[in-house]
């Protein structure tokens, strides 16, 4: 079979997922940097879903012993996803979305990684983001730093980092796939923040150590790196749903995925808001622009203001519509005039990742019926 027969197989394949394939046009250099076509040939008809290894043996009517081999392999370079259920084997092969997230985790840097950094870079900005512009509910939501929420007492379970932390047994870290996707990439500038800052929890944390994506860590380790993480200016952004949360993201404005779409796409959003807003008290602002230079959504602004006390007569004033309620700049805020406190209407998360697809689905089939009745 012609090679870019076997691709185009492959993509077809590839747009049954959830995900789909945005603009494949756009997507066809990404897919054959990431997948030698014999990679292609023997992933198409692989389900999303994991299945038996012996299934999938008379799938492709290989031998069991010699599937697995080349999965197992797949599932190294985080094309596959490699599972064990009641003592059974099992393999998915990853979806686009999910397999960009991969291909950054383990921080490689020989050749090949390095041939995959621009055509990635390029679909970013080229197609790849385009499934999020018209649904309510991002990828990631908001955690707000858990030093900046003074009332407690309401705080939601999955907005409460502690009692998150508490309910999860194994803790992996990996590299920001968003920050190694530029910085391997010689026509992008070096991100300057913190690279290793991926958090990861059971059973997805198994998933990154046993195929060599991430390294375990300690309960401890998690806490510093997101101390480290709220003290560098990032986002902490968590799996946008109630049960089932895997991971916790470390965001900055100039690499992260979600702020490129908001700020390069042109998207209405990054990532979904937390419950809180910021609320400013400019009579004790010392109008320093530090929360000005640290707020990743230009949210805040410096302007002269009648009850400034500080001898610039200047204090910060917040934008409602853009806070995010993330709390980067409360956490610095060295005169202790900028607080997160609780919105009015309140809007939970989808449940399950479950419901979280369905509604992405709904927002999307919504936006199409919206553009068929203009046409």
């Amino acid at each position: 079979m012609e090679t870019e027969e076997v691709y185009g197989l492959f993509i077809t394949w590839l747009k049954q997922s959830w995900y789909g394939v945005p603009r494949p046009e756009e997507a066809l250099p990404l897919i054959r940097a990431r997948y030698t076509k014999e990679e292609a040939a023997l992933l198409t008809g692989i389900s999303f879903t994991p299945k038996p290894l012996e299934e999938l043996a008379v799938l492709k009517e290989m031998s069991p012993e010699r599937l697995q081999e080349m999965l197992d392999r797949l599932a190294r370079k985080g094309l596959v996803y490699r599972d064990e259920k009641k003592g059974s084997l099992r393999y998915g092969l990853n979806d686009i979305f999910f397999g960009m997230r991969t291909f950054g985790w383990p921080g490689r840097t020989d050749e090949t990684s390095r041939a995959v950094a621009p055509p990635a870079n390029h679909y970013w900005e080229h197609g790849f983001l385009d499934p999020w512009e018209p649904v309510r509910e991002k990828g990631l939501r908001v955690l707000p730093i858990g030093e900046t929420i003074k009332d407690t007492r309401e705080v939601r379970p999955y907005e409460d980092v502690v009692r998150l932390l508490d309910s999860f047994n194994y803790f992996v870290v990996t590299i920001c796939p968003c920050k190694h996707i530029k910085n391997l990439d010689p026509n992008e500038p070096n991100c300057p923040y913190p690279a290793e800052v991926c958090l990861h929890f059971d059973k997805l944390g198994h998933y990154i150590v046993d195929n060599g994506l991430g390294r375990e860590i300690t309960r401890q380790e998690t806490e510093e790196i997101l101390k480290k993480s709220a003290e560098a200016g990032l986002v902490h952004g968590i799996s946008n749903q109630q049960e089932g949360i895997d991971t916790i993201c470390n965001c900055d404005p100039c690499c992260c995925m979600w702020f490129s779409a908001l700020y390069k796409m042109k998207h209405a959003g990054s990532l979904t808001p937390s419950n809180y807003r910021v609320r400013t008290e400019p009579r004790i602002c010392l109008g320093c622009g530090l929360c000005v230079k640290r707020c990743p959504m230009k949210a805040l602004h410096l302007e002269n203001h009648p009850d400034a006390t500080n001898k610039k007569g200047v204090a910060a004033v917040l934008d409602p519509e853009m806070c995010i309620g993330c709390g980067v700049c409360v956490y610095k805020c060295k005169s202790q005039s900028l607080k997160l406190e609780q919105r009015e209407a309140v809007h939970d998360p989808p449940r399950t990742g479950r419901d979280f697809a369905m509604q992405f689905m709904m927002d999307h089939q919504a936006a199409q019926a919206r553009s068929d009745g203009k046409s």
